[in-house]
């Protein structure tokens, strides 16, 4: 425990506690998908502070959902074996070789990292690929080039999700513990495809229909030209964004994503600095905005 925190007197700590009230009792039994990646997967405090948080979350009736990324483990395992990674419009190419790397990093390594760390801080998290349980269909992502859409970039073994059968998640929900995703789908013919996680988290926020999406990031959440945080975005908001280029590159996916997920009934996404210690529960269960929401309305 930090001095800071030691120094709180008792009754700030009260009055900090009751403030959270509301957002308990409002958000019980509700579920929340998490994107979990950047800064936030690699510190080891910022490691202790998510996983505590998402134990909260479910010790006060919540049901969080973790799902995760890993692309500099996955880069440091490539370099390991001597292997350069290549990308094409910002999305990696995935050979036959680069996905068995991917599946033991995604679904071994880092997952098992988390899954170790939520269990550490007293919850009871399960680990899952796409295919357990069917959880995640995919097929080739058709990557077409941005310049010519009569070129078609071939990515390898990277996935389109096709269907996502949540099943396995609610079941694992309903028994008190917490799921942990890796973003790997499986397709018709029994093979693996790497997939975007903020796809996944949005598409499985839109299938649990959750209460909320968040998103942990490297930056304080959508920003301006000026370089300025967006508090709040809705769909119309987006569109200008990227229209004018504002939003671009690797912030593209996160964002469509998370407006398919708000088109889609999910009440709000949270695009949330992961830099902040604690920043889940600070988004959660305050009403100061510690990044970029996105609204379902205009």
């Amino acid at each position: 425990m930090t001095t800071d925190v030691l120094q709180i007197s008792p009754r700030d700590k009260a009055e900090i506690l009751a403030q959270a009230l509301p957002y308990i009792r409002k958000f019980h039994g509700k579920t929340m998908v998490i994107k979990y990646g950047g800064n936030a997967m690699t510190d080891p405090a910022l490691q202790q502070d998510f996983a505590e948080d998402v134990v909260l979350l479910k010790l006060v009736g919540m049901n969080p959902v973790v799902v995760h990324g890993g692309g500099p483990q996955i880069e440091t395992a490539l370099k390991r074996l001597g292997k350069e990674g290549r990308f094409i419009q910002g999305m990696r190419v995935t050979d036959a070789e680069t996905m068995e790397v991917v599946e033991w990093v995604l679904g071994g390594e880092v997952q098992q990292d988390i899954v170790g760390l939520i269990n550490q801080a007293g919850g009871k998290a399960v680990g899952l690929t796409g295919r357990d349980g069917g959880l995640i269909r995919a097929r080739k992502l058709k990557m077409l080039d941005q310049k010519d859409p009569n070129v078609e970039h071939d990515v390898g073994q990277v996935g389109d999700i096709e269907q996502i059968d949540p099943g396995v998640v609610k079941a694992l929900q309903d028994d008190a513990f917490i799921p942990v995703v890796s973003p790997i789908g499986f397709g018709a013919n029994n093979e693996s495809y790497n997939i975007n996680a903020d796809v996944v988290a949005a598409r499985l926020a839109m299938e649990l229909k959750a209460e909320k999406l968040l998103m942990l990031t490297n930056i304080p959440g959508v920003l301006d030209k000026q370089g300025q945080l967006l508090p709040e975005l809705t769909p119309a908001g987006i569109d200008a964004l990227v229209a004018d280029g504002t939003i671009s590159g690797g912030m593209l996916p996160k964002i469509a994503g998370a407006l398919d997920a708000a088109r889609s009934g999910v009440n709000a996404v949270h695009i949330i600095d992961g830099r902040v210690p604690h920043a889940l529960l600070l988004e959660v269960l305050g009403d100061q905005a510690f990044g970029t929401m996105i609204r379902a309305g205009n």
